[in-house]
Formats: C-alpha cells, structure tokens, sequence
C-alpha cells in the first residue's frame, strides 16, 4: 500500500500542477493591466462604477473604453452589445 502511495503521489501533484498551469494561463488572458485599473478608477463616470459593482470590472472596463473611443456616453444599445461580449469573453 505504501508503494502504491509512493508511485501514485508524485504523478497526482504533477498532473495538479499541469492543471494548475492551465487555469493559470487563462486568467493572465483575462486580466487586467494595473494602468487599466488606475486609468478606470481616476475617469470613470457614475454610471461606469455602478455597472462595476453590479457586474463586475470587465463589464464596467467594456463601458469605459467604448465611452473613451467614442467621447460620449454609451447608448442602451451598446450596453446590451458589451454585455454579451463580456459574458463571451469570461
């Protein structure tokens, strides 16, 4: 039984650490640049740090750049379009 446990044990932590490698690599996809963060939480409006705490910060970074790219504020429309691009993307 010990023998087995000696065997077993080291290709469990491997294939952990192989699992733990991929997860990892799909949330450095995901992130987040701390210049982003800064940039959102020094320019955001009112409406973008509501959506922050309702959805979370990539709906919340969505609405920003899209209000940045286009200088205004974002239509219901383009709210909808964010939201399923973000519930894609994560």
């Amino acid at each position: 039984m010990q023998a087995l446990a000696v065997v077993l044990f080291p290709v469990l932590l491997m294939l952990f650490a192989l699992a733990m490698e991929r997860f990892e690599v799909r949330l450095s996809r995901v992130g987040v640049r701390e210049q982003e963060v800064q940039e959102f939480l020094d320019a955001a409006s009112s409406s973008e740090v509501a959506t922050l705490a309702a959805e979370g910060f990539p709906h919340a970074l969505a609405r920003f750049r899209t209000r940045r790219r286009r200088g205004g504020e974002v239509a219901d429309d383009d709210i909808a379009m964010l939201d399923d691009r973000a519930r894609r993307a994560s």
